[in-house]
């Protein structure tokens, strides 16, 4: 049995992700309004969308707490930001938006058998991944709307959300990884000096 004190540390080092996932999900999303604002094709569905890449990004490295986060800042943005008058809508769209991502983590693990630490999430599968997830988000969100008798344009919107969450994730994640590749080699580089 474990001791209480680790009990609510682990508890602890959940909420904190969570916050931090959905604090880096919003903040990811308002760069994404003030420097591709024009690439929006219908209201949340743009041809480059920044947020996607951290949605994966987030469940891949935290797995049920990034998802959770992802979650409550996909709400936050449905019902704030996108759909304010349309409720079904923006919790149906908040659920969506965790689920695709996570569906993708879960695929990494028991499939590819990824490692927690990510150790063995090579250039291949990462870019897998992205394809997987920028395929999944746009599916389920079509499929859902398709459901409620909302098919216009679904083949336009599909295109344009497939693009945009891979043109986004892409962006995103390797941005992400350049500069863990510049900080690396300025520590190397810093330790001969």
């Amino acid at each position: 049995m474990l001791p209480a004190v680790s009990i609510m540390d682990n508890w602890r080092h959940h909420i904190a992700v969570v916050f931090g996932t959905a604090s880096m999900f919003l903040l990811t999303l308002c760069a994404n309004e003030w420097i591709f604002n024009h690439s929006e094709f219908v209201r949340g569905v743009n041809w480059i969308y920044l947020p996607a890449g951290m949605r994966l990004l987030c469940t891949l490295l935290f797995g049920e707490a990034g998802a959770v986060g992802i979650l409550c800042a996909s709400w936050i943005s449905c019902f704030f930001y996108y759909f304010p008058t349309d409720p079904v809508r923006s919790f149906f769209g908040g659920i969506l938006s965790a689920l695709a991502p996570w569906l993708v983590y879960l695929f990494a693990k028991r499939v590819l058998g990824l490692h927690a630490s990510l150790s063995n999430l090579t250039a291949r599968r990462l870019l897998l991944l992205i394809v997987l997830y920028a395929l999944a988000s746009p599916a389920l969100h079509q499929t859902w709307l398709a459901l409620n008798g909302d098919t216009t344009n679904i083949g336009e919107r599909f295109l344009v959300m497939f693009v945009g969450d891979l043109c986004g994730s892409l962006v995103l994640i390797y941005t992400l990884k350049l500069g863990l590749w510049f900080a690396r080699l300025g520590a190397t580089s810093g330790q001969r000096g």
